[in-house]
């Protein structure tokens, strides 16, 4: 009765952070380590071939879990990203938002520099620079099977790298509501090369992320903090807000309540004891 007890909590863990990996403003890896998951599952990753057995004995419900999450929210999501755009894509936006002042927090656990500053600056300016020059020259990223490679590995990267929301990434190059509108219907076309993204990512990113967290910790997340605040300034529907005062008023309002639910999500998460 208590191992069953046992995987089905780790089961409900798994969902909640699948849900997170999907969500906008949240991130899966940030759900990891508040659930005690994450430095097991970097330990599998980093070393699949010699801990794949003790990994996966201890993990499959997670990983069963985080796929049913995952998949089930990405239906309502596609859902609303189609009916109410704008609406949508503001309160993401708020969500984001809300979370970057526990993205700044966690960047400074071991100090700022004036290299960390730099860094975030730098990181913010590219790449805004990199998406400003994207629309100037009217460039849309394709929604083919390369770019939904792209999203599985993006979605990888917001488990591995605590903080990182991948819908910060895809949302600026228009593939986000593609992306999981296709999830949501289980289409092989997105979830087949989304699968071999995100399988991609898991083999190639924890070796380098540890190696580069470990060396230049408060730089990079400085830097990630950046990329961060750039994608959620960008993605932000300004002409919407422009098209009358209903519209103004409705996104501003998703705005807000999308800042007000990361500030009472990360209230929690900072009241949840880590379990070790």
């Amino acid at each position: 009765m208590k191992k069953g007890t046992s995987i089905l909590q780790r089961v409900a863990k798994g969902a909640l952070i699948g849900l997170g990996a999907v969500l906008p403003g949240i991130s899966g890896g940030v759900l990891c380590v508040v659930f005690g998951i994450y430095e097991p599952l970097m330990r599998l990753l980093s070393d699949p071939l010699r801990r794949w057995r003790e990994g996966l004995r201890t993990l499959w419900p997670v990983l069963l879990g985080a796929a049913l999450g995952f998949l089930g929210v990405a239906r309502v999501l596609g859902f609303f990203l189609e009916r109410y755009p704008d609406r949508s894509v503001c309160l993401f936006a708020g969500l984001i938002a809300g979370m970057l002042p526990s993205l700044l927090r966690q960047a400074g656990e071991r100090g700022r520099s004036r290299g960390a500053w730099t860094a975030l600056a730098v990181a913010a300016a590219g790449m805004l620079g990199l998406l400003a020059g994207l629309r100037a020259l009217r460039i849309d990223m394709q929604q083919d099977t390369a770019a939904y490679v792209l999203c599985g590995f993006c979605a990888a990267m917001s488990v591995v790298v605590p903080g990182m929301s991948f819908s910060t990434l895809l949302m600026p190059l228009g593939l986000y509501g593609p992306f999981v509108a296709g999830l949501g219907h289980m289409e092989m076309k997105v979830l087949g090369p989304a699968v071999l993204g995100a399988l991609a990512g898991m083999a190639l990113l924890p070796g380098a992320v540890a190696r580069l967290m470990e060396a230049h910790y408060t730089v990079a997340m400085h830097a990630l903090t950046g990329v961060v605040c750039a994608a959620t300034v960008w993605m932000i529907p300004f002409e919407g807000f422009a098209s009358g005062m209903d519209a103004f008023l409705g996104n501003l309002l998703c705005l807000v309540l999308g800042a007000l639910c990361a500030m009472l999500l990360e209230r929690f998460n900072r009241s949840v004891k880590i379990p070790r």
